[in-house]
């Protein structure tokens, strides 16, 4: 069988797969999973083939985290591209993708980065400048008292059912949702 380094050279296939190997990782055995040996041998690079994409450990969880945001930005994105009322569409889109989440239901491919990310201080800088370009860039539209309640209340909620005890108390998620898409469409 061949490696990558034998086959001809597609970076950005590369670093797609690395990063997918990443995840796969993380969904296995956690964000310690995440070493340069593992990531290298599931993708069937050398380590120097992962440090030409990512120079270290580190920037390869920073690179695993960009990715879920980029997804993340798609999403919202999309959702405000159906919206047919401006105003508050970025935190309705921003509601629906916290609410349709896989962590808000059985298994979740990007929570055990999302709960690193709490302690790492360079990927909670990235998701804070992401979200600071966001709310500036729908300022216009999403720039209400009532309006950041709601998303905080997602991120809230989000948050609360990610760190709840196996079998504890699941909040009604479809009724919370619901409730709080009404506020955004009553501000």
């Amino acid at each position: 069988m061949k490696t990558i380094s034998q086959r001809k050279k597609q970076p950005e296939l590369v670093r797609r797969l690395l990063l997918d190997c990443a995840m796969k990782l993380a969904l296995e055995h956690g964000p310690s999973g995440i070493t340069v040996q593992a990531v290298a041998e599931a993708a069937g690079v050398t380590k120097g083939g992962l440090f030409h994409h990512f120079p270290s450990r580190q920037a390869l969880v920073e690179g695993l985290f960009a990715d879920l945001v980029e997804k993340l930005d798609a999403d919202i994105d999309a959702n405000m591209a159906k919206d047919p009322r401006p105003r508050g569409s970025f935190t309705r889109a921003y509601v629906g993708a916290t609410f349709d989440d896989p962590v808000l239901g059985e298994g979740n491919p990007g929570a055990a980065l999302y709960v690193s990310a709490l302690a790492e201080s360079s990927v909670r800088g990235r998701w804070a400048d992401w979200f600071a370009s966001r709310l500036e860039r729908h300022r216009e539209t999403d720039d209400t008292p009532i309006l950041e309640i709601v998303r905080l209340a997602a991120d809230g909620a989000w948050l609360a059912h990610l760190m709840r005890e196996d079998g504890g108390v699941v909040p009604d998620l479809p009724a919370l949702r619901e409730r709080l898409i009404a506020m955004t469409l009553a501000d």
